[in-house]
C-alpha cells in the first residue's frame, strides 16, 4: 500500500476510501482484450470518476494505456504532466472560446462538436501557420453534442479546411449502449458508418464501456471505457466481468439503545417498532452518500447487512445494528459501505440511480489509500 490522494489523517477521518489500482489495471487489460485489436483508451473525466486521476492515470500508463479522454480543458491540463510524453489526451467538450492556445501549449487534442469550435480551431491553425490535430464528433441521435449531418455537409463543401485541420479521430456516442437489444444501438451504428465513410482513412470510435461488449461492429479502431475501468458493471443484469476497484469503510461514532416508539433521525421518519440498537457512523450526504438511501440502504458488519434507520444527514447515518455483538458496534469500530458484500452497483440500485453517480459523488473528507 502506498500514497494518499489527500491530507486527511487516517486517525482523524470519519471514513477510509480504498482504491485498488491493480483492479483498475486488470479491468483495462480485460477491456483491451475484449476490444480485439482496437486501441483501448481510458476516460479520466471527473477526476477519474472521483477516484483520483493523479494515481489512476499513471497506473494505467504503466500498464500500457496511451490514449486518454477528459471532459474539460482544465482536466486535460492537469492530466498532461501525469503521463508519458507519447500519450494522447482528447478533451471531449472541445475548446471554450479563446482557449485554443492552451490546447496547443499543453499538447491536447480537442473534440470538435460544432461549427463554432471548428472555426476557433481553424483560426488557431492559421495563426500558427500549421495544421492542428483534432477529433470530430458526430451527433448520430443522442442530440447532445456533435456535428449534425448538415454541419458535416458545410464543412466538406469547402476543401480549405484540410489546410488547417488534421482530423486524427472521428467519433460518436451511443445513447443506449447498456441496453444491448435497444434499437438505437443499430441505428446509431449505421449513421456513424455513413458519416465516417466521408472521412476515409481516419480512425473511428463509437464504443464506450458498455459498447465494448456489444460486438465487433461497435468497436471500430478505438474504444473509450470509463466507468468499467472502476468496476461498474457494463452489462446491467448480466454477471459483471470486472473487478471491484473501490471499498469504503466508515467509523462508528456512537451506539445507543432505543425503546419501542423512539424516533431516529431527522423528520421522525423512523420509529423503532421494538427495542433496538442504533449505531451512528461518520459519513453523510456531504461525503456523497446519497440522501435517497434514507430508510432503504444498508451497511455491512462482518458479513451481516445492517439497514439505514431514518434519514441520511449531512455528516452522519444511523444504522439499526440490533443483534450485532456489542464489541463490534463500539465507537471506532468500522462498517463496510462498499466492498465485497456491497458493490457500487448494489448501492446505486438501492439509491435509485446509477453507479456513475455513486462513484463521482464520493467526497474529499475521506482518508484515501491506494493499493
Amino acid at each position: 500500500m502506498h500514497g494518499v490522494a489527500n491530507e486527511v489523517d487516517p486517525a482523524r477521518a470519519g471514513a477510509v476510501l480504498t482504491v485498488d489500482l491493480d483492479a483498475v489495471r486488470s479491468n483495462w487489460r480485460l477491456l483491451a482484450e475484449t476490444a480485439s485489436g482496437a486501441v483501448c483508451a481510458a476516460v479520466m473525466k471527473a477526476d477519474a470518476y472521483g477516484l483520483g486521476m493523479d494515481k489512476v492515470a499513471p497506473a494505467l500508463a504503466h500498464e500500457g494505456c496511451r490514449v486518454f479522454f477528459t471532459a474539460h480543458l482544465e482536466e486535460g491540463m492537469r492530466l498532461r504532466p501525469l503521463l508519458p510524453p507519447d500519450s494522447t489526451i482528447y478533451v471531449l467538450h472541445g475548446p471554450p472560446p479563446g482557449t485554443a492556445g492552451d490546447f496547443v501549449e499543453h499538447g491536447l487534442v480537442p473534440v470538435l462538436n460544432d461549427p463554432v469550435q471548428i472555426m476557433e480551431w481553424r483560426a488557431a491553425a492559421q495563426r500558427l501557420q500549421r495544421r492542428l490535430p483534432a477529433a470530430l464528433q458526430f451527433d448520430t441521435g443522442m442530440s447532445r453534442m456533435g456535428l449534425a449531418p448538415a454541419d458535416v455537409d458545410t464543412l466538406l463543401a469547402d476543401a480549405s479546411w484540410k489546410d488547417e485541420l488534421k482530423p486524427v479521430l472521428v467519433m460518436s456516442h451511443l445513447a443506449c449502449a447498456d441496453e444491448p437489444g435497444h434499437a438505437m444501438n443499430a441505428l446509431q451504428r449505421e449513421r456513424f458508418a455513413a458519416l465516417r465513410a466521408r472521412f476515409a482513412g481516419i480512425p473511428g470510435s463509437l464504443a464506450n464501456s458498455s459498447a465494448v461488449f456489444l460486438g465487433a461492429g461497435f468497436r471500430h479502431d478505438l474504444v473509450r471505457p470509463g466507468a468499467a475501468l472502476y468496476g461498474i458493471n457494463p452489462q446491467p443484469g448480466a454477471p459483471n466481468p470486472l473487478r471491484q476497484a473501490v471499498s469504503l469503510r466508515a467509523r462508528i461514532v456512537q451506539s445507543r439503545s432505543v425503546r419501542a416508539g423512539d424516533v431516529v433521525g431527522y423528520g421522525a421518519r423512523h420509529v423503532a417498532s421494538a427495542p433496538a440498537r442504533i449505531a451512528t457512523i461518520a459519513i453523510g450526504y456531504a461525503d456523497g452518500w446519497l440522501r435517497s438511501l434514507s430508510g432503504r440502504g444498508h451497511a455491512v458488519i462482518d458479513g451481516t447487512a445492517v439497514p439505514i434507520a431514518g434519514t441520511v444527514s449531512m455528516d452522519s447515518i444511523t444504522l439499526d445494528v440490533t443483534g450485532i455483538p456489542e464489541s463490534r458496534v463500539q465507537p471506532g469500530c468500522e462498517v463496510e459501505l462498499l466492498g465485497e458484500r456491497q458493490t457500487v452497483d448494489d448501492v446505486a440500485r438501492e439509491a435509485g440511480t446509477i453507479g456513475y453517480e455513486v462513484l463521482t459523488r464520493l467526497g474529499s473528507r475521506f482518508h484515501r489509500q491506494y493499493l
